[in-house]
């Protein structure tokens, strides 16, 4: 997921909403296909991919909206520690 973040983060604006949905749905789908495939590979199991399109839809649907509710939280948060950190240092005394 952060090589899906830093492709965003360079090209594309954080303040949008369609950007920040579209980075969590194809960062939910690529993690949930090869976390399938590889159980599917190492346990030699039956692959059903009608089952498995349901849950990837159920658990992209899950995400994007606590993606939705959440991001603008961690967005103000983001913003206000960092306003922390970059307040513009004043010297009393010049040496």
């Amino acid at each position: 997921m952060d090589f899906y973040g830093g492709i965003f983060e360079k090209n594309f604006s954080k303040n949008s909403k369609i950007t920040v949905m579209l980075m969590c749905i194809i960062a939910t789908a690529s993690y949930e296909t090869f976390i399938y495939l590889y159980r599917s590979l190492a346990l030699t199991a039956n692959i059903e991919i009608w089952i498995f399109i349901k849950i990837l839809l159920i658990e992209i649907l899950f995400n994007t909206l606590i993606t939705v509710i959440i991001y603008p939280l961690m967005q103000k948060l983001g913003y206000k520690i960092e306003s922390i950190f970059k307040k513009p240092q004043i010297l009393t005394r010049y040496f």
